[in-house]
């Protein structure tokens, strides 16, 4: 079979899962309280000069650099990632460890009780199964500090939905599909929250174009 034939018979089957999947999941299957409440402490946040420092592994690390931009763009909030240093985050995983890597940086970047950290991550962290055991100690050392802890997660039983101050649950609707389930609603989540009224400051480039 052709190289093409294969590649339009793969889009054709992705399209039919995403389908499928989007099919079964509902808006109201979202929290909305907590939705709100995440909403409310950026604005609060903010308001105070704090950061918000964005975590995730994978391609929730990917969502992190995007929402990063998009939280100083968009909304005037400081926010960083972690894995947007490629250098340093390498060099701490050599010197210190991946398990401790995301802590140290936080140390380092004098993590307050003004600041906070937004989590991204499909199951929240296991210790027990030696899963992001890099996302429960960052938010282990926040906690120490004082500092707010924000989670978009896929699973209600990770560390993320157990420990963090608000968290909202993208709910699971096929388990052969979690993970790019959960990645996909996290983008479209931190995309509503930043153009929400209380904390969007710039028009987006698009929206203003007539």
């Amino acid at each position: 079979m052709k190289l093409w034939l294969l590649f339009l018979v793969a889009l054709l089957l992705l399209g039919v899962v995403t389908l499928k999947i989007t099919e079964r999941f509902q808006p109201e299957f979202l929290d909305r309280t907590q939705i709100a409440k995440m909403i409310n402490m950026f604005a609060q946040i903010r308001a105070a000069g704090g950061r918000v420092f964005i975590l995730g592994v994978g391609g929730s690390a990917a969502n992190a650099s995007h929402a990063v931009n998009d939280f100083r763009k968009i909304c005037g909030i400081e926010a960083y990632a972690p894995s947007d240093n490629v250098s340093e985050l390498t060099a701490r995983v050599n010197d210190e460890g991946w398990d401790d890597a995301y802590a140290r940086w936080l140390a380092v970047s004098r993590l307050s009780n003004k600041d906070s950290i937004l989590v991204f991550s499909v199951g929240g962290g296991n210790l027990e199964r030696k899963i992001s055991v890099n996302l429960i100690h960052a938010m282990r050392f926040a906690k120490e500090q004082g500092a707010k802890i924000l989670g978009i997660v896929g699973r209600d039983g990770g560390y993320t939905a157990k420990t963090a101050d608000v968290c909202v649950i993208i709910p699971s609707v096929d388990e052969s599909s979690v993970t790019p389930h959960c990645e996909s609603y996290q983008a479209v989540l931190w995309h509503l929250i930043i153009s929400h009224p209380k904390l969007q400051r710039q028009t987006m480039k698009w929206e203003s174009v007539r």
